[in-house]
């Protein structure tokens, strides 16, 4: 059976039972020893991450009966879960916590994401900021749209193409290898202005919202970009990884281009990679 939109509803349900009673809870009280290091000091866990997915997981397991769950918490303890997401009929890929660093911090820029994966192709996207309690939603050929908390919907649109000295955008140029990290890191100065909230959640809705330009990311890892460019890629825009193939959430090396279309990508992959 194909993902409806009430499937993403009911999903969007889930995730918000998650963030009010084990994520939001906790934020700005994180008890000692509630943040730990993963693989260092801005790669960190709390137990906010943890509770919320295990209430997540639980949850999709009634809701959606033979789903294989990839969550960002859940590959930490199981790194088998990644290669599955190619051949499982459904998989749903969450993300309890996107920008853990700022939840720790006590900085209300984070978000709760989720995509679902059918035999290797996203077909739909949710992103909640659960301070906002609003939602940007994407289902594949349905277009994407920005919902508040009392159900109020907006198509989204990505910005309008542009030359690169009136571009801005979003970039994680610091997780770059050398020498790309430090040839990336001036180039940048090309455009009209360059950000990092360290939160792919809010990134991927200022670039389906149109409220920039492009985003250029190096990590691939798909609880941080699956949902996102769906949405955007149902906003109107363009993505592609560096070398110009197509994204998918089975790739996790190398990095992803979403910019506004097909010019525009090849444009910044020149200009801010070549």
């Amino acid at each position: 059976m194909p993902f409806t939109r009430a499937d993403l509803n009911h999903l969007a349900a889930i995730l918000a039972e998650a963030a009010e009673t084990e994520i939001m809870p906790r934020f700005r009280r994180l008890e000692d020893g509630g943040i730990r290091e993963k693989t260092g000091a801005l790669d960190l866990v709390t137990d906010a991450d943890e509770q919320g997915e295990w209430r997540i997981r639980d949850l999709c397991a009634k809701a959606f009966p033979g789903a294989l769950f990839v969550g960002e918490e859940s590959v930490a303890r199981d790194d088998t879960l990644l290669p599955k997401i190619s051949g499982a009929d459904r998989a749903i890929i969450v993300d309890p916590i996107d920008g853990t660093s700022n939840f720790a911090w006590g900085l209300p820029l984070f978000g709760v994401m989720a995509a679902v994966v059918e035999k290797g192709e996203t077909v739909a996207g949710l992103i909640l900021d659960p301070v906002g309690r609003d939602w940007h939603k994407g289902l594949r050929g349905e277009g994407a749209w920005a919902e508040s908390v009392n159900g109020q919907t907006r198509d989204l649109r990505v910005a309008k193409p542009g030359p690169l000295s009136e571009m801005t955008g979003l970039s994680s140029w610091y997780l770059m290898p050398e020498p790309q990290r430090s040839r990336t890191a001036a180039k940048l100065a090309k455009t009209k202005a360059c950000f990092n909230y360290r939160c792919a959640a809010y990134e991927y809705r200022l670039v389906a919202e149109g409220l920039v330009h492009f985003g250029l990311h190096y990590k691939l890892m798909p609880w941080d970009h699956a949902a996102g460019v769906l949405i955007h890629a149902e906003a109107g825009g363009y993505s592609a990884l560096y070398d110009g193939t197509p994204y998918s959430p089975t790739r996790h090396e190398g990095g992803i281009i979403s910019a506004p279309d097909r010019a525009s990508y090849d444009l910044i992959r020149r200009e801010l990679l070549g």
